[in-house]
């Protein structure tokens, strides 16, 4: 399910986290599928469970899980952890696109370097 790259130098949590939202923003977690126990995935991963439960915590203050107390953590219903965080990207892509700009590039290149990364 997860895994961990270390030669990112972000902290773990950071890579758990960014990890399980990839998987619920592309549907491989469905709405409402309980996630592994924090014990259950720190043990998967060989790290410490405060890793796992600061990766969880902030997932849920984004929206993208629920905890139930006695239940676990489930992946939120709705869509509106994605737009959320679609607007958060947008956002960033606009404050680089500005600072390209005040570096001398043109619309053009800007469009052409967010093509060449695409990857679909």
């Amino acid at each position: 399910m997860i895994q961990i790259s270390y030669t990112d130098s972000r902290p773990i949590y950071e890579k758990v986290k960014d990890s399980l939202r990839q998987l619920i923003l592309s549907g491989a977690l469905p709405a409402g599928e309980k996630l592994p126990s924090v014990r259950e995935q720190a043990m998967s991963l060989s790290i410490n469970p405060n890793t796992i439960q600061r990766a969880y915590r902030e997932l849920e203050q984004e929206g993208y899980i629920i905890s139930v107390p006695g239940k676990g953590s489930f992946v939120a219903q709705g869509g509106g952890a994605r737009a959320a965080r679609r607007a958060e990207l947008t956002e960033k892509l606009r404050a680089l696109a500005d600072e390209l700009a005040a570096l001398g590039l043109t619309r053009e290149e800007i469009a052409q370097i967010i093509k060449e990364e695409r990857h679909d």
